[in-house]
This record gives C-alpha cells, sequence and structure tokens, in this order.
C-alpha cells in the first residue's frame, strides 16, 4: 500500500513478531499505522467461553487496525501473528502528515478502508442469515474477487481459518464443505479447495 521508502522516510519502524504473538489488543489506544512486510497477522474477538471470532486475515503489503486512528477510538478486535511477521509501524502523528503530504496514498487507503467495510457488511450478513454452504462461498468469492482472480481459485484458507471467518464450527464447515463438493460448487484436490 505505502512504499517502504516513504514509510522510512517518516520514521516506521520495522518489527519482528513470532506465531501467535499479539501486536495489539482489543480495547488498547490506537497509536501507529501498521504495515505488513512479510508474514500474517489475524484481527480477532474473543468470547467469554473463549471462541475466537477472526475478523480479518491480512498479507504482505497489506494494512490493519486503521479505521481507529481516523476515528480516535480504541481497537475493537485484538491483531495476533499467525506466523513469523515483519511488520512497520508507524505513529499516528507521522502517519497523519504522510497523508496530508501525499493525498494519492490518503485516496487509496480510502479505497483499502471501502473494501475492508464491504467484506464486514457481506460477512454480518452471512453470519445472520444463511446456512454454511453459502457463507463458505461467499467467503471464498469475495476472496477470489480481491485477489482479481477470474480462473480456478486455490483458497489458502485452513478449515479452522475458515470457521473462524465465518463464525462456524469447523465439524460443520468441513460437512459444508463435502456438500459444496458434492454439488460441484468446489473442487478439493490434494485436501485444499478450489473455486
Amino acid at each position: 500500500m505505502i512504499s517502504e521508502n516513504l514509510l522510512l522516510e517518516y520514521s516506521a519502524k520495522l518489527e519482528s513478531y513470532q506465531p501467535v504473538e499479539i501486536i495489539f489488543s482489543e480495547n488498547q489506544r490506537a497509536d501507529f499505522y501498521f504495515q505488513i512486510k512479510s508474514g500474517e497477522i489475524k484481527m480477532i474477538n474473543t468470547n467469554d467461553l473463549g471462541r475466537e471470532f477472526t475478523q480479518g486475515i491480512f498479507a504482505k503489503g497489506e494494512s490493519f487496525g486503521e479505521p481507529p486512528l481516523f476515528g480516535s477510538f480504541k481497537y475493537p478486535a485484538s491483531a495476533v501473528s499467525i506466523k513469523t511477521s515483519q511488520i512497520y509501524k508507524l505513529p499516528k502523528k507521522n502517519f497523519f502528515k504522510l497523508l496530508k503530504n501525499n493525498p494519492e496514498i490518503h485516496l487509496k487507503l480510502s479505497k483499502s478502508l471501502s473494501k475492508k467495510l464491504y467484506y464486514k457488511s457481506i460477512i454480518l450478513n452471512e453470519i445472520t442469515g444463511h446456512p454454511p454452504e453459502h457463507r463458505i462461498l461467499t467467503l471464498i468469492d469475495f476472496l477470489k474477487t480481491k485477489e482479481g482472480i477470474v480462473a480456478s481459485y486455490k483458497v489458502q484458507l485452513t478449515r479452522q481459518q475458515l470457521a473462524d471467518l465465518t463464525g462456524l464450527r469447523v465439524e460443520t464447515v468441513i460437512r459444508a464443505v463435502k456438500q459444496l463438493e458434492v454439488e460441484k460448487e468446489i473442487q478439493i484436490i490434494n485436501r485444499k479447495v478450489w473455486r
């Protein structure tokens, strides 16, 4: 999203995180812009019973956790590394200077935030009123479109990640995926889902 040179010019620091390391916690004050150089991050909420719901998964080149910077509210979810990751961390004050001095990046960021908001709207609609198979297909189709793939798409998510992103149990995802394969909506090739 933002070039590494520009991030460094505005005093971003490159930090390393190990798998399952917390980058920020739910209800923590938002003081930094985060952008992934390598690795993967998930944004999660955990309920009182310890069940995790994944708000989103982010990879190389993507940013995460920006809305609280603009709205001056605390993080609504926690960010946790999925695998070893390197992340640029830019102080909020410097982030706003960067945006003010680079309006084209501000526009790019606005487009990215709009896509994230659209994703949240789709998933909320799915969770509240659709059967598991429909939820899974909607998520896969969204990811396929996000990555700009027109042909066959290999889903990089695990069954657990599909469950976490759709509010389902892993067992339900496994059954739904088998049903979708029977209905020829997806293919299973070497234990990976393709659509």
